[in-house]
């Protein structure tokens, strides 16, 4: 194998996202850890890193000194304890949030220990938007001094919604830090209009025949199996459920999309009942969840039509995984600003 441009690890990796971009800026993973087993299997079956790069599970458990050096640290810490949705849960169940939660708030810590011992020329960390406001600030506040005055890193962040890319909502945090002096911000970081981006028909099942079968997910003429479509049961319920909250005067219900729209954001409960994203039938036709090779496009991981990406999971967990997952192109945009201050060699980014 050729020497890489840069050596990287990928930290709480989920099924890659984040690390797509560099891979393909002639990066090399040579360390990953992440803790779900069904996540281990969805990246294994996509990435070959090789006979020496190291799979861990519970980061918890990894000591600094068995990661191999590197050069660029990747991590997507879990933002459960930090997102809206995550923290009114835990406020209904009584529990910590952000910083003291502890099975997943402190988790920013492991890796700010992993950072400190190997010091990195670089680092790209990433999570949901309200990880600005959580604890009125102060969450921030807290990770912001740990890096920059505990570890000494010069570092930038932006919120950018991925709806530029895909035709998805999706607004997450970047932070970008550097461990020399350099010139590069993601405030420079130069994006795609959002209101111009891509509409969901770039991502559906086209049904029209020019789509062959895709394992369960379309039959032998490509139309979407009838698995995914809504039982007139819980489209009631979700239609009783959405006027109950209008009438509250609450935003709760679900989202109705046609091939002309943009999706909200795709969660990792998308599973339970598909409600924030469902695709319109017409009025003869109970509207439809996406199919998981639907979600892999939305997400970025397929381009618009493509099939590439394995998914060799259930349904259920594959919706987890392209939920919890980065925008994969986002990814690549980050990539591309950041990695020609990273190597000590030009690096085509085009």
């Amino acid at each position: 194998m050729n020497d890489p441009a840069f050596r990287f690890i990928d930290l709480f990796a989920g099924i890659g996202g984040l690390r797509r971009g560099f891979d393909a800026l002639g990066g090399r993973c040579v360390f990953t850890c992440e803790w779900d087993k069904y996540a281990q299997k969805t990246y294994a079956a996509n990435y070959d890193d090789g006979p020496d790069h190291v799979m861990a599970g519970d980061i918890r458990d990894v000591d600094p000194r068995d990661i191999p050096d590197h050069d660029l640290l990747l991590a997507g810490f879990p933002c459960q304890p930090f997102s809206i949705a995550g923290v009114s849960k835990k406020n209904a169940l009584g529990q910590p949030t952000g910083f003291r939660c502890e099975t997943q708030g402190t988790l920013f810590f492991d890796t700010a220990r992993i950072i400190e011992h190997h010091r990195p020329r670089a680092f790209v960390l990433e999570n949901v938007k309200n990880l600005l406001n959580h604890d009125r600030g102060r969450t921030f506040q807290v990770i912001r001094a740990t890096l920059e005055e505990e570890l000494g890193y010069r570092i930038s962040w932006r919120v950018i919604d991925a709806k530029g890319f895909v035709p998805q909502h999706r607004e997450r945090i970047f932070i970008v830090g550097f461990r020399d002096e350099t010139e590069c911000s993601l405030d420079d970081l130069e994006l795609p209009d959002p209101l111009k981006g891509p509409r969901l028909r770039t991502i559906l099942h086209p049904e029209d025949g020019s789509e062959g079968k895709d394992g369960h997910y379309t039959d032998e003429r490509g139309k979407v199996g009838g698995r995914y479509a809504l039982t007139t049961h819980l489209w009631y319920y979700l239609q009783d459920y959405a006027e109950k909250h209008r009438e509250r005067g609450n935003g709760f219900g679900f989202g109705l999309v046609g091939p002309g729209d943009v999706a909200r954001t795709l969660s990792a409960r998308y599973y339970k009942d598909g409600s924030e994203i469902l695709i319109d039938r017409g009025e003869d036709q109970n509207p439809r969840r996406l199919t998981p090779r639907e979600c892999a496009r939305l997400m970025g991981f397929d381009a618009p039509g493509g099939s590439d990406f394995v998914i060799p999971v259930s349904d259920t967990q594959a919706y987890k995984q392209f939920g919890n997952a980065v925008v994969a192109p986002v990814a690549g945009a980050v990539a591309r600003h950041m990695v020609p201050h990273l190597v000590r060699e030009p690096v085509a980014v085009g």
